[in-house]
């Protein structure tokens, strides 16, 4: 594992080579909600940051120092384990800049789905809702066209509370059938990024307030641009986002240098050949290698790798 650079854990106490052990419902529902008030300081920044505390407990909460949100009080370890990879996400975001999370669940052998593509049932429901409090948290979730055409996810927030965020498809092929959930459903704001070019076609599809049309979205070897794509974002006032798959488009986002963090969850089965998660360019010595710096916190049957991809 890396080492040095700025220190986002929850607890400085920790030891971050050590899997953590499951979290107690009691310190999840406390300081979920301080976490959800952190995210939405984030998104409407206005004077001092405010001093969040704990409903049950007024010696517990959070503050935020240099930007960096923080608990303080003597929360017991299980709160911890819930903050440590969450805190991040609510940060001071700079003006002009983006925050990208990616999130992948894979096999031990690296593999998202099955070559079929199956990948129902691949992490246990404590990977979902952690899934589910990092949708919570950021402002926006996008899929590529794999993802979407595959599993017609629905990108809420069903299991936890808190905002849905806004739902992104990155569709530049416009593969994704109109009917899909996430433009048919109404649950939460729902994007269709394309190309400016294809913006007629479509409005078409999925009707003119869900595209959002990118000029200059595509370079001459057919690759999004993504620094193109999260400016657009941001324009929005979408600022976090979290990638949530497919292995491809996360793939892409990590090698075009956008992730600042990457969450892996593990879970211990073994697919042999399937859909491969994390891809990137081969190298040919372990020098040249990405070492970030890492924590992992068991979910339950899996474990949650946290990589800080700003620090390697």
């Amino acid at each position: 594992m890396g080492a040095g650079g700025p220190r986002l854990s929850a607890d400085p106490s920790t030891d971050p080579n050590v899997l953590l052990g499951p979290t107690a419902a009691a310190a999840c529902e406390a300081l979920w909600p301080l976490l959800l008030q952190a995210a939405h300081w984030r998104r409407h920044r206005r004077g001092t940051p405010p001093r969040l505390t704990a409903a049950h407990d007024p010696r517990l909460g959070m503050h935020q120092h240099d930007g960096l949100w923080q608990l303080h009080g003597a929360w017991p370890t299980a709160a911890h384990e819930l903050a440590g990879p969450l805190l991040p996400l609510v940060a001071d975001v700079p003006a002009g800049t983006s925050r990208v999370v990616g999130q992948l669940g894979q096999s031990l052998d690296g593999q998202v789905a099955t070559e079929a593509g199956d990948s129902g049932a691949l992490n246990g429901p404590e990977a979902l809702t952690h899934l589910h409090r990092l949708r919570a948290l950021c402002d926006a979730v996008l899929v590529g066209t794999g993802t979407a055409v595959a599993d017609n996810p629905r990108l809420t927030t069903r299991r936890v509370s808190g905002p849905h965020p806004t739902r992104v498809v990155l569709d530049v092929r416009l593969r994704v059938p109109g009917e899909a959930g996430v433009f048919t459903d109404g649950q939460a704001p729902t994007l269709l990024v394309c190309d400016a070019r294809d913006r007629a076609r479509a409005a078409e599809r999925v009707g003119d307030e869900q595209v959002l049309a990118v000029a200059d979205l595509v370079d001459p070897a057919g690759d999004v641009v993504w620094p193109v794509l999260l400016a657009a974002l941001r324009e929005r006032g979408l600022t976090t986002v979290l990638v949530e798959g497919g292995g491809v488009t996360v793939s892409r986002c990590l090698a075009q240098g956008v992730l600042d963090r990457l969450h892996l969850m593990v879970t211990p089965v073994l697919i042999g050949q399937g859909k491969p998660g994390v891809q990137l360019p081969p190298v040919q010595r372990m020098a040249e290698c990405l070492r970030p710096r890492a924590r992992a916190y068991r979910l339950g049957g899996d474990v949650l790798w946290d990589l800080d991809l700003r620090d390697h």
